[in-house]
């Protein structure tokens, strides 16, 4: 393996070795506590425009599995159709693999799309780093490669509008009640959880204008970057809630659109929460749940206007982790209860939305 160097923005530097494409790369670099889920993880397209750190050490034991699609459309053992990170880092990189399903290696399947690996790095102290400072800009530069230019401010681009589809979708067409699912960055197995209980599921753009739509259900997927960057596609929330009762759900950006849709404000986390152990109570409840999580910002609970309230609460930080209307069926939370990969503890949530079609 070549040498590589990680560059953060406050000028500290990690070398370690290149796996993956030998290409030098930007993004915003956050961290990853989970302990397995690479290939669903990679594949997440609330990554997009960043640099994943994971800090479980060892990735790449278990392989990549291969690329198929099940009669729904969607793909069998990943969350989208290509890789969304801009790049991995490691603390040590299994060349060797061994899994009864898998058909290639992580850095293999990282050369093929175009991706940056770096191993061989203290992913400790980058997360202290991290934790301390908050999460900031980062290149990954191969030896004798060219440092590319700055990045983008991780915050200034619409990431939403870059991983969203084109055109409408539709699956399990013909069901007995029908969804519209807004696409900021849905993760497949929304979709599947959706498909599984019955559902039709209408896939739209970001910034459709749906209202004039025939459904029973409007669902608002997860996805990348500041919420405050997609005012289109509160302003279309807006009209829809004013004009009717219909039940509404949402997931992670979806949770935040919600609340901008009812008046709240949004804030940035210092290094967000991404992991598969967040530990969520529902309001009003003694009921704590573990979730799965991946989101840089959060609902400022405290604007919540009247008629509004919190969901769920984060027993770490006290964050918000979902909202809900004190009468309409309009309800949100910021965890992942799809969690591909788990666990599996909030998958009611699904159940409480298809119940109210």
């Amino acid at each position: 393996m070549n040498k590589a160097t990680l560059r953060l923005s406050d000028g500290t530097e990690f070398t370690g070795q290149s796996f993956g494409y030998e290409g030098a790369v930007s993004g915003e670099v956050v961290f990853n506590t989970a302990m397995t889920g690479y290939p669903e993880s990679l594949t997440d397209p609330s990554y997009a425009g960043q640099l994943l750190v994971l800090t479980y050490p060892l990735a790449g034991n278990y392989g990549v599995p291969p690329f198929t699609v099940g009669p729904d459309g969607l793909p069998d053992f990943f969350e989208s159709g290509r890789i969304h990170v801009s790049g991995l880092i490691v603390a040590d990189y299994s060349e060797q693999y061994s899994h009864w399903h898998a058909v290639e290696s992580l850095g293999d399947w990282l050369k093929r799309e175009k991706i940056p690996g770096l191993t061989g790095i203290d992913t400790r102290a980058l997360t202290k780093r991290l934790r301390e400072q908050g999460v900031m800009m980062g290149q990954i530069v191969p030896e004798g490669v060219s440092c590319p230019s700055p990045a983008e401010n991780y915050g200034e681009v619409n990431w939403v509008e870059r991983v969203s589809c084109r055109d409408i979708v539709r699956y399990n067409e013909g069901a007995g009640r029908k969804v519209v699912l807004v696409d900021c960055g849905v993760k497949a197995n929304i979709v599947r959880s959706l498909v599984r209980r019955g559902c039709e599921v209408v896939r739209v753009p970001w910034n459709y204008d749906y209202t004039d739509m025939d459904f029973d259900g409007l669902f608002l997927a997860n996805g990348p970057g500041d919420p405050d960057r997609c005012a289109a596609a509160v302003e279309v929330l807006k009209r829809h809630l004013a004009s009717t009762r219909k039940p509404v759900c949402g997931i992670c950006m979806g949770n935040q659109l919600l609340a901008k849709a009812a008046g709240a404000s949004i804030y940035k986390l210092k290094y967000g929460h991404r992991s598969h152990n967040q530990p969520v109570r529902e309001k009003g409840t003694d009921r704590c749940y573990i979730t799965s999580q991946n989101h840089g910002y959060a609902v400022d609970a405290a604007t919540l206007p009247a008629g509004w309230e919190e969901l769920f609460v984060n027993m770490n930080d006290g964050s918000n982790e979902g909202i809900r209307h004190a009468v309409n069926p309009w309800f949100s939370s910021q965890f992942h209860p799809e969690a591909c990969p788990g666990p599996l503890d909030t998958g009611f949530m699904f159940d409480r939305f298809t119940q109210l079609l």
